[in-house]
């Protein structure tokens, strides 16, 4: 299956879950707001020291992260894409009078930052075949390594989340591989978190200057 097939497949579910539940956590298929929040929690520590960082959030979904961000002290720029017109529009709706963040739905639209992050977006795989969602992560965490100059930080579902509880619509990665690929392919600086209470893990990449 081609990228632009998965992404049209994946587009088409989320936003159908923003017509059904609206600029909230349900509607970017998160189960709640504070967990949510936890993620985001993972992902700070790549900019955290730097407040006034360039950022990408790739797949910004209602763009929750442009308000955790402002509301934390980060003044940097904010560009929020997602693959959604629809959703792209939810973002700048929802946060109306956030200063310095604009929102599209282009990728041609983007240029390098300081920092690029992903949240969420290698969970919901629908029906793509295994093989062609991890090509297809691969070449996503390739394109993030690409816009941020400095780093870029994702999360993923976990591989060592229990059997029976996993979905076949869902995709579930092994951290350790993607910790070996990340370090192979873009320097030694990779932090891997799996210590929070989610079934799932967050990699932080930071590239040499």
């Amino acid at each position: 299956m081609s990228d632009q097939a998965l992404q049209d497949q994946v587009r088409r579910y989320y936003e159908g879950r923003l017509r059904q539940h609206g600029a909230t956590a349900r509607g970017v298929d998160w189960n709640s707001e504070s967990s949510q929040q936890l993620r985001f929690q993972q992902l700070e520590p790549l900019w955290v020291a730097e407040p006034g960082a360039s950022l990408i959030d790739y797949g910004c979904g209602y763009g929750a992260l442009a308000g955790y961000l402002r509301g934390r002290g980060h003044h940097g720029s904010y560009t929020g894409f997602d693959l959604s017109p629809e959703m792209a529009e939810a973002a700048r709706q929802h946060n109306r009078g956030l200063a310095d963040c604009r929102w599209t739905a282009s990728r041609s639209d983007l240029r390098p930052a300081d920092y690029a992050v992903a949240s969420g977006i290698f969970n919901v795989k629908l029906d793509a075949a295994d093989t062609d969602w991890r090509a297809y992560v691969r070449r996503t965490i390739a394109d993030l390594a690409a816009l941020g100059q400095r780093g870029f930080a994702f999360n993923a579902l976990t591989s060592y989340s229990d059997r029976e509880k996993q979905r076949p619509d869902l995709h579930y990665a092994d951290p350790l591989d993607l910790f070996d690929h990340c370090q192979r392919t873009f320097g030694r600086f990779v932090a891997l978190a799996h210590d929070y209470p989610l079934y799932e893990f967050t990699l932080l990449v930071r590239m040499p200057h």
